[in-house]
């Protein structure tokens, strides 16, 4: 027996897949939510085999929210999403139904589960890294602290650090870990108020008080908050860049 949760906001959806879901003896549901929040939540507390997940919600949305989740279970999203995201689902071979959503096309998505014959979870990971450049995916970044979700705007960071395999975030009320690269935010944050320094930050320029020599080629960077980050010379060079100098 699988164990499926739906995460949709609109329980007129939630209600239509119920009833198809009544006739698969194979596939159990153990949880209902009504949005990312609950369904970080949800997936921690039952870790189940399947989840139905709709894009569009409040709060946080299902992209948003499946970064917050590992290890991630097999994914079908729901969606009325815009013809970028149609074509990162056909691009990485990831199921989704379109609202309304049919039987026939319900069973198919199904079937493609039960089958198993894809790795899901991996192509579910490239779909993230895909949507990420979307323009609607780069203005906040989602973290989780405990048990709590936070969003952080991408104008509240001062600056993000490597930390082995994550990232700090680091804003005006505290420093935050996301499973991310450094190399995956500097494709995909701004890169006219963004810059990779040094091979272990990326700066907000914004943040950025004073630049001052330091030793041999480099430099080192005062921010608003008296932060000291080094500048590499590449990274020097894009500065001069970017700030005209």
């Amino acid at each position: 027996m699988s164990k499926a949760i739906l995460i949709d906001d609109e329980p007129l959806s939630r209600e239509i897949l119920k009833s198809y879901l009544k006739k698969i003896p194979t596939i159990e549901i153990v949880d209902e939510c009504n949005d990312g929040f609950e369904g970080v939540k949800s997936i921690q507390q039952h870790q189940p085999d399947l989840v139905f997940l709709d894009i569009q919600m409040p709060k946080i949305n299902g992209f948003e929210m499946l970064e917050l989740i590992h290890p991630m279970p097999a994914v079908i999203f729901i969606t009325a999403f815009d013809d970028y995201a149609l074509k990162a689902f056909e691009a990485n071979a990831i199921d989704y139904l379109l609202k309304p959503v049919s039987e026939e096309r319900f069973t198919k998505a199904i079937q493609k589960f039960l089958d198993k014959s894809a790795p899901v979870t991996a192509k579910t990971t490239d779909l993230l890294e895909t949507m990420a450049q979307s323009p609607s995916q780069n203005n906040r970044i989602v973290v989780k602290t405990g048990s709590k979700v936070k969003i952080i705007p991408v104008h509240e960071i001062h600056y993000l650090e490597a930390d082995d395999d994550f990232v700090k975030i680091v804003t005006t009320d505290g420093a935050y870990l996301k499973n991310k690269t450094m190399s995956f935010y500097e494709q995909t944050l701004d890169s006219l108020q963004f810059v990779r320094v040094h091979r272990s930050y990326i700066l907000h320029i914004s943040q950025i008080t004073k630049i001052e020599p330091y030793q041999k080629e480099t430099h080192m960077a005062i921010l608003r908050n008296g932060q000291q980050i080094p500048i590499s010379k590449t990274g020097y060079s894009k500065l001069k860049t970017i700030l005209g100098l």
